[in-house]
């Protein structure tokens, strides 16, 4: 790259890291509220929560990604514009073609971390991210062993220890079950030991009361027994994690296991998260392409920019939005899924002969509100008190 190519370059690429770190630290505050009962449920530390919640990052950068780029492109092209870069670019014989190479590797650059994180980053993080909540979460003896405290394993089941005597051996018993709706059981118990046999993991209570209350019952019933085994292998670590389609590697997507049984029950699915995937990386370019062929040519300050501007806002949330309903639509009708290759393509080509053969990059988009604003009064009816 030349000094020129360089310093658009180093202007576009630090206000789309500028953006796409700040859009994502936003996002990602509010998708870790979902995970706070790590800390209030689970008795997890702040740095295991912020450890466990930040690897949704790359997740959200995939989509956020193409949206930091389109905003970097239309400041540097406005900043260029403003300083009368562009102007002066123009008169020393710089084509909108000449000028569209470090936006091109812009784009190139982007589109690569978007395809990086699509194909492997974002699966090998969403696997890590389910295989350490399902450890704090199935650890049944550091979840439980927490004396004094009322502890939720699952919804509708909660545990309390009075005190723990040793890693597996607990005083005063309490357990809450009433994951079922037709019936609530209380089980009280002086003392208990987890127990691994070849069939699972047990709680083994002793010396206890059981009060179970059917719905459609008046009074519960109580029973006093000597042993009372309560089955723990759905909780412990042992238990195997199942990975959706958002943990699937790309190339599990492409050449899936014919046993796979989410591949039996739902095969559209399969076929819309694979599009989707392979359809990530264009997001980028046909955002810059747009944007540079609206923005790339020089304007005054009367005219303005804000026109041009609402155009390619326009433009690509209308594709964005297409994007979307493709991959909503193709759950039912694959078809549908095929139709934004061409779209995109479609868009990226149009864009790409414009900008090199300089067609249609003079028409300048004016964006007159107050001419709006009149026009938009007089068709109004008038009150009829004037």
């Amino acid at each position: 790259m030349d000094s020129l190519d360089k310093y658009v370059f180093r202007t576009g690429f630090n206000m789309f890291l500028l953006v796409l770190f700040s859009l994502t630290g936003v996002i990602w505050v509010t998708q870790i509220l979902r995970q706070i009962d790590l800390i209030t449920g689970q008795g997890q530390t702040v740095l295991t929560f912020i450890g466990i919640t930040s690897m949704i990052i790359p997740t959200l950068m995939l989509i956020l990604a193409p949206i930091a780029m389109l905003i970097a492109v239309v400041y540097t092209l406005t900043k260029l514009n403003g300083d009368s870069e562009l102007v002066v670019m123009s008169a020393a014989g710089v084509s909108p073609g000449r000028l569209f190479r470090p936006f091109a590797m812009l784009a190139a650059v982007v589109s690569l971390l978007v395809a990086f994180i699509a194909v492997f980053l974002s699966p090998f993080l969403q696997r890590e991210m389910n295989d350490r909540l399902a450890k704090v979460r199935a650890d049944v003896v550091a979840n439980i062993v927490r004396p004094g405290t009322f502890t939720s394993i699952e919804r509708g089941l909660t545990f309390h220890i009075r005190e723990k005597k040793t890693d597996s051996q607990f005083g005063g018993i309490l357990i809450d079950d009433f994951r079922d709706s037709k019936e609530r059981a209380t089980i009280l118990a002086e003392q208990g030991n987890i127990v691994q046999t070849g069939r699972g993991t047990y709680l083994v209570m002793t010396d206890g009361w059981v009060q179970r209350r059917r719905a459609s019952d008046r009074d519960p019933t109580m029973v006093k027994f000597e042993r009372y085994a309560f089955d723990l292998s759905p909780y412990t670590v042992a238990n195997r994690v199942s990975y959706g389609l958002r943990e699937r590697y790309l190339w599990e997507l492409l050449f899936p296991d014919p046993d796979d049984k989410l591949l039996k029950t739902s095969p559209n699915q399969f076929r819309v998260e694979l599009n989707d995937r392979l359809v990530a990386p264009l997001y980028p370019i046909a955002f810059v392409v747009l944007a540079y062929m609206l923005m790339c040519t020089p304007r005054s300050t009367r005219q303005g920019r804000v026109g041009s501007t609402a155009v390619v806002i326009v433009g690509v949330f209308a594709l964005r939005i297409l994007g979307f309903a493709c991959m909503a639509v193709g759950q039912s009708t694959p078809v549908a899924l095929y139709l934004l290759y061409p779209v995109l393509l479609g868009a990226i080509g149009l864009g790409l002969f414009a900008i090199y053969t300089g067609r249609g990059l003079e028409r300048d988009v004016t964006l007159d509100l107050a001419l709006l604003r009149s026009r938009l009064l007089a068709r109004l009816p008038r009150p009829a008190w004037r």
